[in-house]
């Protein structure tokens, strides 16, 4: 590069290892490893550091920089580590060219003082170095995009033109009913397992609204197959329909359908008024991400669950947990008998006499149902959290999130009837109450879960705020596991820490991506406390500028945002490739996210974690109920952990059975 084709540049972490090896220095792997670190930085007040004061840094870096007398290059800070690593190179200069760079990230949240104030040096001296050669600044064209990319924050909108509500929402409100979630679900039916059947479960705090929606034969349902491409299929009055959307990819398909469908006038403070419910799988986000991963097969026993399976709800209830009231919605014209109707029936449910339904699960002798679990092998997993700390160390990832399935199978012997999926699903909801529960018993999946983790939530335009929350660090609850424990065991480890920091940073990529410069950390690294676990979450807020604000800015981050960061590791895509070779089989419905899209604008969708799911094909249910011979059963459950330079392979073990366990003894209640 000489004459006019030398421009200023700035590299970071591997900018800065590049430059090295292009100018005579060499590269080695660190004795330690530091990842999600925070270091102090040690410089001299010049060029890069000038009027910059103490800087604290966090490093992502397996490698590192030696000089070996390279001439061209200058170190201008380094980081003490000590014993581990002696002394490491943090930033250099090319004595000759407009090249400056640094071995950590100054776009770190828990980077202080060597961020923006080090960029603006940056600027200041590429700026005098253009000046002093009398070079031409060019404006920011298409031709200049073609070269170098969009600027940022390339916002790709579905839709640019505004969208007028077409529907209005009518609202029937219930105060002072003394019902139950699971009261009122079996009020519409739920315990009829041969239908269709969605419920959003705020079970616990920081959950608030709860979300029933009451299905019928003209509720619209969509199921999706990566592997169909251009295909999905659309479920109308019980007829299923095929339908291509050709150059489009599935999410602009779905933005279409939601468009003419957009409401208005129900209760400002209820989030949902109506909309697609269901969940999307982990593959889905994959897909997007431009990942090379070679296609791969389930295993020949198990059934292929629609990667994208949702319905449009257009009759609801929503319970605010808050308040104790409970809103009756419906998007359809002329339907004020049925709310009327719905509305006696849940009134007299609650205040007859013995007429609330027990929250129990109807119990089956233990003879009869018989419970076999097949769980991961321990020696197979903890020698793949080594080979994925084997690419930790080689610089390909800094936080890898491995996971395994473990399969439930459930027989009845007797031949009187399967064990219920709602039966699972209350006996869960008692003993892991969850702010992101579900129930979905749609299409041909049921997914019965007691999620902690939001994904991402959006609030209705305009003024739109996503929120995500992502969780990292448990630990399991015991009788002297105090807060206090927890917080020491937690936000007192550096690898804890490490972790959730590793996907904030990504989180916070992800989200400045899609709105711009106004996103914020609300809370790094807090402790919350579960029924069975403590866990350290953190919550991240993004909000676009007002021009950019619009009816499918939420469903555009969520695409743009999948897979979870905390259920791949970071960087994400790389993270992804390597996980595919670690992992056997496709996450499917695992790992991905469930929960809606509001016809307002808004929607709420959580991790898929917690979860157990299984298939079961209609003409099953309607057989559930009837004698027969050795009637069975197979759920899927998975689960999995973080693993980082500092992970110890049998604690990663330990903490991925205490995920399994929390769901896996709900099978061992309901049966007994």
């Amino acid at each position: 590069m000489a004459g006019d084709d030398l421009i200023p540049i700035f590299g970071v972490c591997l900018g800065l290892q590049s430059m090295a090896l292009a100018f005579g220095a060499t590269i080695h792997r660190l004795n330690v490893v530091k990842h999600g670190q925070i270091s102090r930085i040690y410089h001299d007040d010049n060029e890069l550091y000038e009027g910059v004061g103490d800087v604290h840094a966090v490093r992502y870096h397996s490698l590192h920089v030696m000089l070996d007398g390279s001439k061209d290059l200058e170190c201008l800070a380094s980081a003490d580590d000590g014993k581990e690593n002696g002394l490491v190179v943090m930033a250099l200069k090319h004595n000759i060219r407009p090249f400056w760079a640094v071995q950590y990230h100054p776009e770190s949240v828990r980077t202080s003082g060597g961020g923006e104030d080090v960029l603006r040096n940056f600027w200041r001296l590429a700026q005098n170095w253009t000046a002093s050669r009398h070079r031409q600044v060019r404006p920011w064209d298409a031709d200049v995009e073609v070269t170098i990319g969009k600027p940022w924050p390339n916002l790709q909108r579905l839709s640019h033109t505004s969208i007028t509500p077409h529907l209005t929402v009518a609202t029937h409100v219930l105060e002072h009913i003394k019902l139950t979630i699971p009261d009122i679900c079996e009020a519409i039916g739920v315990a009829s397992e041969d239908s269709d059947f969605v419920l959003l479960d705020s079970v616990a705090q920081p959950g608030r609204f709860s979300i029933i929606g009451c299905l019928d034969q003209s509720s619209t349902r969509i199921a999706y197959q990566l592997d169909e491409h251009d295909v999905v299929k659309v479920t109308r009055h019980g007829r299923t329909t095929a339908e291509q959307f050709g150059s489009q990819d599935i999410w602009t398909w779905l933005a279409d359908f939601m468009r003419p469908r957009r409401a208005a006038g129900g209760e400002e403070s209820i989030p949902f008024w109506g909309g697609l419910v269901g969940y999307m799988s982990y593959e889905v986000g994959v897909a997007n991400l431009g990942a090379v991963t070679p296609h791969r097969t389930p295993p020949l026993a198990s059934p292929k669950h629609s990667d994208i399976n949702l319905v449009y709800v257009d009759r609801s209830i929503v319970m605010d947990a808050m308040t104790g009231k409970v809103y009756l919605q419906t998007l359809r014209e002329h339907d004020h008998s049925w709310l009327e109707a719905l509305a006696v029936l849940l009134e007299f449910r609650s205040f007859s006499p013995g007429s609330q339904r027990s929250h129990a699960p109807r119990a089956k002798p233990a003879s009869q149902m018989k419970v076999s679990v097949l769980l991961p092998d321990k020696d197979t997993y903890t020698s793949r959290i080594r080979r994925a700390q084997e690419y930790l160390f080689a610089g390909d990832s800094y936080e890898l999130c491995l996971t395994a399935p473990s399969r439930i199978s459930v027989n009845n012997s007797s031949g009187n009837g399967r064990l219920s999926s709602w039966d699972l699903y209350k006996t869960l909801r008692r003993r892991n109450p969850a702010p992101h529960a579900a129930y979905l018993r749609l299409n041909s999946s049921i997914l019965v879960s007691s999620s902690p983790e939001r994904f991402l939530s959006y609030s209705r335009p305009h003024g739109t705020v996503c929120q995500l929350r992502p969780i990292k660090g448990t630990v399991r609850k015991g009788p002297s596991v105090t807060r206090a424990v927890a917080e020491e065991a937690l936000v007192g480890s550096p690898k804890e820490v490490a972790e959730n920091l590793m996907i904030v940073d990504l989180i916070r990529h992800d989200l400045h991506g899609v709105v711009g410069d106004n996103v914020v950390v609300k809370q790094f690294c807090g402790i919350e406390e579960y029924e069975t676990v403590w866990q350290l979450v953190s919550v991240i807020e993004g909000q676009a500028a007002s021009e950019n604000d619009h009816y499918e800015m939420g469903w555009e981050v969520l695409r743009r945002s999948l897979p979870p960061g905390s259920m791949t590791g970071a960087p994400k895509k790389r993270s992804v490739e390597i996980l595919h070779t670690l992992e056997d089989e496709p996450r499917g419905i695992y790992s991905g996210v469930f929960g809606y899209w509001d016809v307002g604008g808004g929607g709420d969708w959580a991790v898929t974690i917690r979860t157990c799911f299984k298939y079961d094909a209609r003409d099953q249910r309607q057989d559930s109920h009837q004698s027969g011979p050795d009637l069975h059963d197979e759920w899927m459950l998975g689960a999995g952990g973080a693993i980082t330079a500092l992970s110890d392979p049998e604690a990663e073990w330990e903490e991925m059975m205490v995920k399994v366990e929390s769901v896996l003894q709900a099978f061992q209640d309901v049966r007994t």
